[in-house]
């Protein structure tokens, strides 16, 4: 009896003592917050400046001649409904999920914390590679006011050393970039608004004055011998994969929900209005350019200021240069901004060290994972070049957005019935938006709340099966459609056995309640994402073949970064992680009634 005791003394010992350290977590996260100083504005200012940049001013060209030819239009406007199917599942997360953590912190609520892990790392490259190529485009840009590439100052000019390409400017321009983000965030979305506002007036004379040019001379791009699908079905997808890279921002927009005034009421317009203005942006820029220059033609480091050019209007090269450099410097800001933010919320959880959690007193901005961000950013910027860039942004771009569209899924027929008290949960309101199925009108009446218990037990069981019999109809389907070589009729007879899986499971789905679920976010005043589960679908489907159209070195050089990410993972994250102090507690009625609240 006595050793018996003992056990018990000691286990609750420890139970006390691992809750002490999650509170003690949890105070020195209220001891320093982000600050909440964002407004509707300025994260449209920020999601359009960290969004507009890399797409046009630099993609335009490359995509045009490698992948689609005239049909450019075509692929900005898949990979624009691609990331629209994301955005909405983005807008619901953003509001019941306002974190910094963005994907990493949805997937980890509601899928898990291996998974969240390989997004929240996935997102290291998408943005750290994103903000090297962004850097890397400058100094052609900047070429042309100084007369050429050649009469560029050396400090700003691209030069060989050992064998390597390497860019001075693009380095030095991340390191300022760096150093106003450490100012603090209200200072960066104005410095962000300014740039975007001469960024859209640049786009807005590029679109005006090349629909004059092209209705003067008849629009000669469109007129090439290879017609408008000049590399077929197959390119096209593949240019959709790679402008994907463009439309990188709204998911940056998700990433400051902690430091937004009023995230519940401003993060989906924020994330709309944004991914809206770019999209229609990006196609009437990519559909002028086109037709004033064939693809061929067109210079693959500044298409936009070349094809100007070739029509004799020189002086507009200017306007237009002075438009890619500030795009380009707003995308930059939007690359750099979500990292630390990331790999803050990342270290709250323990998965890396509190380095990266630390807050500023005075900026409110976490200072040291932004520095840390900047310098590797710097260093990449400086050696590597944005042909070997762009593919691997993409899969990190697609694999987020395939995350947080299963975690709308999860969210609405499997939510969880209980979360870890963890750091990150204070910035959480998921909990909250979890009606417990028994409601209290049951609470005294035993027999009916065991029926409604095991009926509730089997639509979830139901549900999570059907998600995962969903997952697996999209790769039956996106492996039959793009292994090349297979014969036709087994490719019918694959595409036919996985469609036909997709639509049962989905009617399945379908039929399930998700009332409770609905309700609460409704009561909460929070954006619901629609057509559950047909649109959360569809964006695993498109974000899931565009995966696969990417090439495959590209996806060794993923996977080399992934097997970092598990190596890192085993031997520090999961012996860091605060799910070793695994107390958690139950989602209740008094959970609900406190939904939408976040500590500001």
């Amino acid at each position: 009896m006595m050793e018996n005791g003992g056990h018990k003394s000691s286990g609750a010992f420890g139970c006390l003592v691992r809750r002490k350290r999650v509170d003690a977590a949890r105070q020195r996260l209220a001891a320093h917050q982000l600050a909440r100083k964002l407004s509707l504005f300025d994260l449209i200012a920020i999601g359009v400046g960290a969004t507009i940049g890399a797409g046009v001013y630099i993609l335009v060209g490359t995509v045009a001649r490698e992948h689609t030819g005239p049909s450019l239009t075509i692929s900005f406007f898949i990979g624009g409904i691609a990331a629209a199917l994301s955005a909405f599942c983005y807008a619901e997360l953003a509001c019941r999920c306002p974190s910094a953590g963005s994907a990493y912190h949805y997937s980890y609520v509601c899928i898990g914390e291996g998974v969240a892990w390989l997004i929240g790392w996935a997102l290291i490259l998408e943005y750290t590679l994103g903000g090297a190529a962004v850097a890397r485009g400058v100094a052609p840009n900047l070429a042309s006011f100084f007369g050429g590439v050649d009469k560029l100052p050396s400090i700003l000019a691209r030069q060989t050393i050992f064998g390597i390409l390497v860019d001075p400017g693009a380095a030095i321009l991340v390191v300022i970039i760096t150093a106003l983000l450490c100012t603090g965030i209200k200072e960066s979305s104005l410095a962000q608004a300014i740039i975007t506002t001469i960024n859209i007036s640049a786009l807005a004379f590029i679109i005006l004055a090349g629909a004059y040019l092209g209705c003067k001379t008849g629009w000669p791009g469109y007129e090439v011998s290879s017609g408008y699908f000049s590399f077929g079905v197959n390119g096209l997808l593949a240019g959709s994969a790679t402008v994907f890279f463009s439309y990188i921002g709204f998911d940056i927009v998700a990433s400051t929900a902690e430091e937004v005034k009023n995230p519940q009421r401003d993060m989906p317009l924020g994330i709309g209005i944004a991914l809206s203005i770019c999209g229609i942006l990006y196609m009437l820029v990519s559909a002028v350019i086109v037709g004033l220059v064939p693809y061929y033609a067109l210079d693959p480091d500044t298409p936009i200021s070349s094809a100007f050019a070739g029509y004799g209007m020189e002086w507009a090269v200017y306007i237009i240069t002075a438009g890619a450099v500030t795009a380009l410097c707003a995308s930059l800001i939007g690359a750099i901004i979500p990292q630390p933010r990331i790999l803050m919320a990342m270290a709250r959880d323990g998965l890396l060290p509190s380095f990266f959690s630390d807050i500023s007193k005075h900026t409110q901005v976490p200072v040291k994972g932004t520095i840390a961000t900047g310098i590797f950013i710097a260093i990449l910027a400086f050696f590597m070049d944005v042909s070997q860039l762009a593919g691997m942004v993409s899969v990190g771009t697609l694999l987020s957005f395939t995350a947080v569209a299963l975690s709308i899924l999860i969210l609405r027929y499997v939510p969880p019935d209980e979360v870890p008290f963890l750091p990150s949960d204070q910035q959480s309101n998921v909990s909250g938006q979890h009606l417990d199925a028994l409601g209290t009108d049951v609470a005294g009446r035993p027999l009916l709340q065991k029926d409604i218990a095991q009926d509730k037990l089997r639509r979830r069981k139901i549900a999570a099966w059907s998600i995962t019999m969903v997952c697996f109809g999209i790769l039956v389907v996106v492996a039959a459609i793009s292994t090349e070589g297979l014969s036709s009729i087994l490719c019918f007879v694959l595409s036919g056995i996985g469609g036909m899986l997709i639509i049962c499971c989905l009617t399945v789905l379908n039929s399930l309640d998700q009332a409770d679920t609905k309700e609460s976010i409704t009561k909460s005043g929070g954006f619901i994402c629609p057509f559950v589960p047909f649109l959360p679908v569809a964006s695993v489907l498109i974000n899931t073949y565009l995966l696969v159209s990417i090439g495959a070195q590209t996806w060794i050089r993923v996977l080399i970064w992934l097997a970092v990410g598990v190596i890192v993972y085993i031997f520090y994250g999961s012996g860091h992680s605060l799910l070793l102090d695994d107390v958690r507690r139950p989602i209740t009625h008094s959970d609900n009634e406190h939904a939408g609240a976040t500590l500001s």
